[in-house]
């Protein structure tokens, strides 16, 4: 079963027993992440796998997977691998730094978000679901290019008004040297380049095996912006953040493009890496309106 391909229509139904697991994955993300108090967040996943298996015993649906296996796909295991992303997330803190070993504990941490359920998913359970198409979806259409224009317009828009007003520019490191810029520079990207592998091509992907699309995309902005208010999109950021993941799952899905949806990532953080570097040095020249 590829990234895209959905799960028999039997088993896409919202209101069915399954939500119970799928939600419990997700709602840890804010016991995590927002609350802060993780030993809650990790026995919310544990529930969530526990009940996960319960569902699929009770559907008649293989757990281990076997050369026989039925084609419907496995909820305990996808929700393992949600659950297996955000653990390896947890065991780091998220607060923004810029040193070395900032840097290290971030690869290492969203790092292994991110490859340990793909390597489990391939090698172990021996299931295609998570794949980065970085070259589907075939050539862009012209709305792709308005909406890539659409997406620096709105930031400039919006970005300074809310990190300034707000103060929760002050979440991340003061950046006054050409190095910590540049640092700021390679995080900012390299973070939001790791929220489509993760969010979409993970966490989305696999809770769409199971759901319809909507509540799958509703399910994975939860995780989403969660993650965010711990990374620092704090205040009234939610109502930015929200939307913003929403829409990132109905571009992956019209699509079919991770490099697309990267793409309009990285734009949004040029703006937000630009509006951090003006924040932190007012008296500097700055094409921003705050």
């Amino acid at each position: 079963m590829t990234a895209h391909a959905a799960a028999p229509e039997r088993v896409r139904r919202t209101w069915t027993p399954a939500l119970v697991p799928a939600a419990s994955v997700c709602l840890a993300a804010p016991v995590i992440f927002v609350v802060q108090v993780v030993w809650i967040g990790w026995i919310l996943l544990a529930v969530a796998v526990a009940s996960a298996v319960v569902v699929d015993r009770r559907a008649g649906v293989p757990i281990v997977p076997t050369p026989r296996a039925a084609p419907v796909p496995s909820l305990a295991r996808d929700v393992f691998l949600l659950a297996l992303g955000q653990v390896a997330v947890s065991l780091i803190p998220l607060k923004a730094e810029l040193d070395d070993a900032a840097f290290v504990r971030f690869t290492l941490g969203l790092g292994g978000a991110v490859v340990l359920p793909y390597v489990i998913s391939r090698f172990v359970f021996r299931d295609r679901a998570i794949r980065f198409p970085w070259r589907g979806g075939g050539r862009w259409a012209w709305w792709q290019w308005v909406w890539l224009v659409g997406v620096i317009v709105l930031g400039w828009l919006i970005l300074p008004f809310y990190f300034v007003t707000s103060g929760v520019y002050m979440n991340w490191p003061v950046v006054d040297t050409p190095e910590l810029i540049g640092r700021l520079f390679v995080g900012v990207g390299a973070v939001g380049i790791w929220d489509e592998l993760f969010f979409v091509c993970t966490v989305f992907v696999l809770l769409r095996r199971h759901f319809p699309d909507v509540t799958a995309n509703v399910l994975q902005a939860i995780v989403f912006v969660s993650f965010l208010w711990e990374l620092g999109y704090q205040a009234w950021g939610p109502a930015l953040t929200i939307p913003f993941a929403l829409v990132q799952g109905f571009l992956f899905l019209r699509t079919r493009s991770l490099w697309y949806v990267v793409t309009v990532h990285l734009l949004f953080d040029a703006v937000v890496f630009g509006v951090l570097v003006h924040a932190h040095n007012p008296g500097a020249v700055s094409i921003f309106l705050v």
